[in-house]
């Protein structure tokens, strides 16, 4: 992120700021209904960005269909935030609430960032009072106080209560310094108990080596001293595209399935022919993407099969059963999945062959399995999703010979993978993202 603007009016806003929002934090406190920050929303193992400011609704729907993104990080506010309207710089024009809905419509995942004071060791205009006196009391109420400005921000823009809104303390300050660190400390502390009072969750963004490590360390070595926050966010710029932190930092055990890792800084980066200057992030959020609690069908029936499985009239065994099954579920078998090849079950497969505009030969060749597999709904799939639409996907692709992709009901990088031989193999552009022009592919058992 580590993008700030220091001009005029940011520094007046140093000036006036704590006295705005103080009053706007005790108008928030008193009208909402405290509620804890809890509840989960779904699961998310993959890749985020984020950018100087939001893109615009063509550039976010191209990155969507031709990315690998699932989540956009976004400045929504704050007294050090770029992105905010000058003589120079147009600010944020394309975000508002109605953004924010089609962005979460489409399936995005907004990551809205506040920005306010730093660091009293820092060189921002604005910083966090490093005053020790009853406990840093004056940090801790200026962390509340962003926090209520950045809930009326945040429903301003639609987004709901339990929304984690990150909290960007930009690393680079001196963690041994006493009265920084621990203001510091006092005022995310602060932030962390008005957004779980105000029925949000709470993010913290800084570097792994400063800020993050300034929470764990408290965390380990005091804890109950500070409201620790339910997410982090931590720049640790060393290519790795996971969600793993180095344990000379952090410890291995914290945040785990709650974090976000920037691995890559200010890269221009070109998805759908629209070209970005971002940060790469990958995340593991509440709990991480989720595999299927079964990945049997019909009762227990196994249905991972080989494309090069044929089967014919008169063939008995589990994969015959397994055939049976698919067959079930598309409607078109509705007798016992007993493993015998008979006359039934060569008619279901001629009929869904005519239904699939595949050759009606009664017999199972590699397209008739691709094809058995990927006929359903048509999600946009790529790293993070999961469920059942991603099990056909996975299914379809190992049928259609691509033995790689493994069976998970998880879409990893090793599925993507296979997606982009997919996708090569049959003249479309190698994305790793499953749109309809994919699953039209795989569903006329294309190869």
């Amino acid at each position: 992120m580590h993008r700030t603007t220091d001009t005029p009016r940011a520094r007046a806003l140093s000036v006036t700021v704590l006295a705005v929002l103080s009053a706007m934090v005790a108008t928030i406190l008193a009208t909402a209904a405290p509620s804890a920050a809890a509840g989960r929303s779904d699961g998310l193992s993959g890749y985020a960005f984020d950018a100087r400011c939001a893109p615009t609704q063509e550039q976010m729907d191209a990155w969507l269909t031709a990315s690998p993104f699932w989540a956009a990080g976004v400045y929504i506010g704050g007294s050090t935030a770029s992105c905010r309207t000058t003589a120079t710089d147009p600010g944020q024009p394309h975000l508002d609430a109605t953004w924010v809905a089609r962005q979460r419509a489409a399936g995005w995942r907004v990551l809205p960032i506040w920005v306010g004071p730093q660091a009293s060791c820092s060189t921002y205009p604005d910083r966090i009072d490093p005053a020790p006196a009853a406990d840093y009391a004056a940090a801790d109420a200026r962390g509340r106080a962003e926090a209520a400005a950045a809930v009326a921000r945040a429903r301003e823009l639609g987004l709901p209560s339990r929304t984690t809104l990150w909290y960007d303390l930009e690393g680079g300050f001196d963690v041994t310094s006493d009265d920084c660190r621990r203001s510091a400390l006092r005022f995310l502390s602060g932030w962390t108990l008005a957004l779980h009072d105000l029925g949000y969750r709470s993010g913290v963004y800084s570097s792994v080596s400063a800020g993050i490590h300034a929470l764990d360390n408290a965390d380990n070595l005091s804890p109950g001293s500070y409201a620790m926050p339910d997410q982090v966010w931590y720049a640790w710029y060393n290519g790795r595209a996971d969600a793993d932190v180095d344990e000379q930092w952090v410890r291995g055990s914290s945040w785990e399935g709650e974090r976000v890792h920037q691995y890559e800084a200010h890269t221009l980066a070109s998805y759908g022919g629209v070209a970005l200057t971002i940060d790469r992030n990958y995340l593991e959020l509440d709990g991480g993407s989720r595999a299927p609690r079964r990945l049997t069908a019909c009762g227990g029936t196994r249905i991972d099969v080989p494309g090069s499985t044929r089967l014919h009239l008169g063939d008995r065994g589990p994969r015959v059963a397994a055939l049976q099954c698919v067959l079930r579920t598309q409607a078109r078998y509705h007798g016992r999945l007993d493993g015998i090849f008979d006359r039934d079950v060569q008619r279901a497969v001629r009929a869904f062959q005519r239904r699939a505009d595949l050759r009606a030969t009664g017999r199972t060749d590699p397209r008739t399995w691709s094809s058995l597999f990927a006929r359903g709904s048509t999600p946009l799939l790529k790293v993070g999703s999961d469920g059942p639409a991603v099990l056909r996907l996975e299914r379809a692709l190992r049928a259609g010979g691509l033995r790689s992709v493994e069976v998970t009901g998880v879409y990893t990088d090793r599925t993507a993978r296979g997606v982009r031989r997919y996708q090569d193999r049959v003249g479309q552009a190698p994305t790793g993202v499953v749109t309809d022009e994919t699953w039209q592919a795989l569903q006329t058992g294309l190869r």
